[in-house]
């Protein structure tokens, strides 16, 4: 069972910045691929950026390439999203999500994460 809970949202003014960050309660957290997703009001769940366990690996939607980072610190149990760059569009609750192992479906395909964190909301004003 694994425990992940965000951190970091707010709101900020098109153009800014804000890092989110998920914490994982499992000591073997290096064996979990990890996500982010968003979800706005009135859509559906999307992924945002994924993370291989170990980090070797990153994906990101194209909404977001060249704007957001996503990284890891397995030392610390930890899930970061760096967000540059935001735009009104941004705006969402924001989720951590993770997978044992690898992904089944594709990195953004919702189903193939056992464990969610309650979210965070981010909120981008033009």
């Amino acid at each position: 069972q694994v425990q992940l809970v965000e951190s970091g949202g707010g709101s900020v003014q098109a153009g800014g910045s804000l890092r989110l960050s998920c914490a994982a309660s499992q000591q073997t957290y290096d064996v979990y691929s990890m996500a982010w997703f968003r979800q706005a009001p009135g859509k559906g769940r999307e992924g945002v950026a994924a993370i291989s366990t170990r980090g070797i690996s990153s994906y990101y939607a194209d909404s977001v390439k060249g704007r957001f980072t996503i990284s890891r610190d397995n030392a610390k149990n930890t899930l970061l999203l760096q967000m540059n760059s935001l735009k009104p569009e941004d705006t969402a609750m924001y989720y951590c999500a993770a997978a044992f192992g690898g992904w089944k479906g594709g990195w953004n395909n919702n189903r193939a994460y056992a464990y969610w964190g309650q979210g965070t909301q981010v909120t981008v004003s033009s």
